[in-house]
């Protein structure tokens, strides 16, 4: 295990024996993560980082309560044969004098970025270190966060990082509810819940597949459909890559919904390909697919 800068120099040898893939996560690791770890290890020498990063955290967000537990997720990892993990401190991260952040493009503006100030900038900010300690040629990002993998692609194209970029499927429980670090925090009577985030998703991509084009009738039905959370954060169709709102629901989009039930905030999506009658299930990136 790699904790500080100067011990990232024996990645070299990894670099030298094939496309050294990162899996950058906070911890916490759970059946999608490692599925994203089994994915780098199909492409070559894998590096999993495990930082659970304080910039990307608002005021009274959960940085403090967020679930650390380093000892397991080492456990975890260690049967699947990972190469290297990068597991450094706030400290090693962040020095005393660093003060410069990374503002995002306008894929930052909709969505978790328009409740969550300052968010996208602690996340580019941190990946921006980890691609340029780590030096990483593909990086893996889980799908869920679906805006969170655009804004970064946003990152890397306008900035020259050297990384090939792959969103992965998201991983779900026999439920339907989306693999989080933060569903541990639910109770039995939160996860029934929860389960109205995926309902909403799969309600407005039935919906279209009935014939309905019209944005804002989406919008509304899988508002609807999460009537049973305790607060809806949004609901929203939007064209892929650029987030905005299409005139219609054709081409690539994305179903996107987020609300908060109990005590976590959680997301959902679904990103759709949308030609004539044809709609199916597709990648963010043009470097995904639904392996």
């Amino acid at each position: 295990m790699l904790r500080s800068r100067p011990e990232l120099e024996r990645l070299a040898t990894l670099r030298a024996s094939g496309a050294l893939t990162l899996v950058p996560t906070m911890g916490s690791l759970h059946e999608g993560h490692l599925s994203l770890i089994e994915r780098a290890r199909t492409i070559g020498p894998t590096l999993v980082s495990i930082f659970v990063n304080p910039a990307q955290f608002g005021p009274g967000e959960d940085y403090a309560a967020y679930p650390r537990d380093l000892a397991h997720d080492l456990e975890l990892i260690e049967p699947l044969g990972v190469d290297a993990v990068f597991a450094p401190s706030a400290a090693e991260m962040y020095r005393s004098a660093d003060t410069v952040r990374i503002e995002p493009g306008t894929r930052a503006d909709v969505l978790c970025g328009a409740g969550r100030p300052g968010h996208f900038a602690g996340v580019l900010t941190v990946v921006a270190k980890l691609l340029n300690l780590l030096r990483p040629e593909v990086a893996i990002f889980g799908r869920k966060d679906a805006q969170q993998c655009l804004v970064i692609a946003e990152m890397v194209e306008a900035l020259d990082f050297r990384v090939r970029l792959i969103d992965h499927p998201t991983v779900r429980e026999s439920d339907g509810l989306a693999l989080s670090s933060r569903n541990r925090y639910l109770g039995a009577e939160h996860r029934r819940r929860a389960q109205a985030l995926w309902r909403a998703r799969n309600g407005a991509r039935e919906q279209r597949e009935q014939g309905e084009r019209e944005p804002a009738r989406h919008r509304r039905t899988m508002a609807r459909q999460q009537a049973e959370t305790d607060r809806v954060d949004y609901a929203e169709i939007r064209s892929v890559p650029d987030l905005i709102t299409p005139e219609l629901a054709a081409g690539k989009i994305l179903l996107a919904v987020a609300a908060q039930v109990g005590p976590a905030r959680l997301i959902d999506n679904l990103v759709l390909q949308i030609d004539g009658q044809r709609i199916t299930e597709t990648a963010l990136l043009a470097e995904g697919d639904d392996r």
